[in-house]
């Protein structure tokens, strides 16, 4: 007998993705090819190397290959190349709505224009919607292993762009570098009329969680595994309905879990937090959201409800308003109903 539920349902049950970083979307075949438009050199020689220098011991492993990596984006073609492969390739998973990470500051450093990144990832973004029917939101990281100042700087190269983009995030190596380092420029951020999110409690402490709720004064936390060490900040998030945007193949990828079967989506579950599946760096990490979803199931061997359940917080937890939220939790629900 077919368990249930089955990897169609999981696959084409209408979903949102939170948690993806555009970066981390360069497959290594994309790679080699921009490369070699640009002629750029990187410190691989075929696909199969790039792919056998993806096992990671931690973030930092993980990152270093990344930035690596992100040396071939150049040009405005390159960013909309690369927007419009992660968009054809998660519409297959069911993904109808997409708020997306990028990292300005992992090109200016590069001397590539602010505006250049965004032009691209905007023409993939308008590709996106006109191909797909797919809904969009831009959101601009903060790299945090750099400090504040350099965070104004970019939230000052990205002042034209401001009204286009959804959200702020922080992201890169999160031990050491806590969210309050980055007070003023989130305050900045929220004064501008940006939604607000952080990486907290993927590597670093309950403690960071904290910071992003109440220095930060995040909208959504991004990854949250170790708030679960943290009762009372456990009945915080569930009291408050705070979304967490968790990656599973990039917990275990990046050993923060040490296999997908003791993974603690089921328990989040289970203690009232609104948590989600997303992708994270899907190229680097084994799999888009779809693959996440699905693994993570068979793993868990989560029921129905709880995979409904799951897109539906990645809808309720999207920064979009009213009329559209209601308009995707709509859809889920006659997909739902169509497939008993």
């Amino acid at each position: 007998m077919t368990p249930f539920p089955n990897d169609d349902f999981i696959t084409n049950l209408p979903k949102a993705e939170l948690h993806l970083h555009i970066e981390g979307s360069l497959e290594p075949e994309l790679m080699f090819a921009l490369a070699e438009r640009n002629k750029v050199a990187i410190p691989f020689k075929s696909v199969e190397d790039v792919r056998a220098a993806y096992s990671f011991t931690n973030l930092q492993t993980f990152l270093d290959i990344y930035y690596a990596g992100a040396a071939v984006l150049q040009t405005e073609e390159d960013f909309r190349d690369l927007a419009v492969a992660y968009f054809d390739r998660v519409a297959q998973d069911g993904v109808v709505h997409a708020e997306i990470f990028f990292d300005p500051q992992t090109h200016t450093h590069r001397g590539i224009p602010f505006d250049v990144v965004a032009r691209g990832l905007f023409a993939g973004i308008d590709e996106a919607q006109e191909k797909h029917g797919m809904s969009v939101g831009l959101i601009m990281s903060f790299l945090r292993h750099l400090d504040e100042e350099d965070a104004f700087k970019t939230f000052a190269q990205a002042e034209p762009w401001l009204d286009q983009f959804i959200g702020v995030g922080l992201d890169s190596s999160e031990v050491g570098h806590p969210p309050s380092k980055f007070a003023r420029v989130f305050a900045a951020s929220a004064d501008a009329g940006l939604m607000l999110c952080a990486h907290a409690g993927e590597e670093g402490p309950p403690a960071y969680i904290h910071e992003a709720l109440d220095i930060l004064q995040v909208d959504r936390i991004d990854h949250g595994n170790r708030a679960l060490e943290d009762p009372a900040l456990v009945a915080r998030l569930a009291r408050d309905a705070m979304t967490l945007t968790v990656c599973p193949l990039s917990n275990v990828a990046l050993r923060n879990v040490d296999k997908l079967e003791n993974h603690p989506i089921d328990r989040m579950l289970d203690l009232g937090l609104r948590a989600t599946i997303h992708s994270d760096d899907p190229a680097y990490f084994g799999g888009y959201i779809g693959e996440n979803f699905r693994q993570t199931v068979r793993a868990k061997n989560l029921s129905r409800e709880q995979v409904v359940t799951l897109a539906r917080n990645s809808f309720l937890g999207s920064f979009l308003d009213d009329d559209a939220l209601s308009g995707h939790l709509a859809t889920l629900d006659a997909y739902v109903k169509a497939h008993p």
